[in-house]
């Protein structure tokens, strides 16, 4: 019965939410990022466009089947896309599958036609069938064309590079909670590929609950591009022990990891991955991560968002600087019990909870700022990525 309250509470303010005039997007974004996200895909249909900003009366056209013809891409993508079976309701019958995955393969061609800056990438068409399933095909068009030029954009690069430079900032993050995982995983030099799959498809791929996926881009859509790399960090520092109980190579650690599991406890690693991303924002974690890539080189360091959390580093400095004395006082402390300590610190504390909900929803404001400024790095970004 308390549950069922709370969610008809969440939903009214939703609904109120949308309802106000203009309407209050920082207030979605909490909802998205709170406990149980956005909770139907009735109500997703509503947000994420506005989460993007996009215009749902101004929907693109349904692409005509020549798309097909003219793309050098339709032969790898038709190829993924029938490989994609897990990916859609079990019970699924055969035709409506079949319908669906030929609308999955027309929205793919058509973004990448609108947009010849943007490389496919296999893994693409997982995120695309989760929009896809929840808003359908009109509507994932054009929320697909604006996550690929924002958030997705370094993942469509010609090469993998800044794909790899994003990937290089979960050691930084799991190294300033867990220094003890942080060299136990150096020394398997296991390197960061087994995250991979999970980055390039916003854990699409490797989850089989499609419940815990659109969760997850909830939660996404209403954060920093990096969130999904924090949350990746958070998934590995759950694993503490079994990682460390593992022998200390590289298959055997690499093994471990790739299999992610499936009873993950979603709200409480979004909650400690919201914490991570206050704690130790990007542009801390910047110099560590550019040791593979030029930091100025991607998408998420030109993100405005980076400008804002500048200017509003009160906060986030005083919260800095509480976990730093927390961490001095604990040097006495075995590596386990600190970790313990820093993971766990009281989910009642108000100011901590008041400085994540705020500075990510600010963060999440700037990203739409930067989506309405209609694209005010690319150009930048474009001469440095494409000659």
């Amino acid at each position: 019965a308390d549950f069922d309250a709370k969610k008809k509470r969440k939903v009214a303010e939703i609904y109120r939410a949308l309802n106000s005039d203009p309407i209050d997007v920082a207030a979605l974004r909490r909802m998205a990022i709170s406990e149980g996200g956005l909770l139907t895909d009735e109500i997703r249909c509503k947000v994420w466009p506005k989460l993007l900003s996009v215009n749902t009366d101004d929907l693109p056209p349904l692409p005509g089947k020549e798309l097909r013809e003219d793309s050098k891409d339709y032969q790898q993508v038709l190829l993924d896309v029938r490989r994609s079976l897990r990916r859609f309701p079990p019970g699924m019958p055969d035709d409506q599958r079949e319908v669906l995955q030929e609308e999955l393969i027309d929205i793919i061609l058509h973004v990448l036609k609108r947009n010849p800056q943007l490389h496919y990438y296999q893994g693409y068409h997982d995120i695309v069938v989760t929009f896809l399933l929840v808003v359908g095909d009109r509507l994932a068009t054009a929320l697909v064309e604006k996550l690929s030029t924002h958030h997705l954009r370094d993942f469509m690069d010609p090469t993998m590079d800044n794909t790899k430079h994003i990937l290089n900032y979960l050691m930084p993050i799991i190294d300033q909670v867990n220094p003890e995982v942080h060299d136990f995983m150096q020394s398997a030099e296991v390197g960061t590929i087994f995250a991979l799959s999970w980055l390039i498809t916003w854990f699409g791929h490797v989850l089989s609950d499609f419940r815990h996926v659109v969760r997850l881009y909830d939660f996404f859509l209403a954060c920093h591009p990096l969130m999904p790399i924090y949350f990746a960090a958070v998934i590995v520092l759950h694993r503490e022990q079994e990682v460390l109980d593992c022998e200390c190579d590289m298959a055997s650690v690499h093994h471990l990891l790739s299999q992610i599991p499936q009873d993950l406890p979603y709200e409480s690693l979004i909650s400690k991955a919201g914490d991570l991303f206050v704690q130790f924002p990007p542009s801390e974690l910047a110099k560590e991560a550019a040791q593979a890539a030029q930091a100025e080189r991607t998408a998420a360091s030109t993100f405005k968002d980076f400008e804002l959390a500048s200017v509003q580093q009160r906060p986030d400095t005083v919260l800095r600087q509480r976990f730093r004395e927390r961490l001095r006082g604990e040097e006495r402390l075995r590596g386990e019990e600190r970790t313990k300590s820093i993971l766990t610190k009281p989910r009642t504390n108000r100011f901590v909870k008041l400085a994540v909900m705020g500075l990510t929803v600010a963060l999440g404001a700037a990203a739409l700022a930067v989506v309405k400024s209609a694209l005010e790095w690319a150009p930048k970004f474009e001469l440095q990525i494409f000659p």
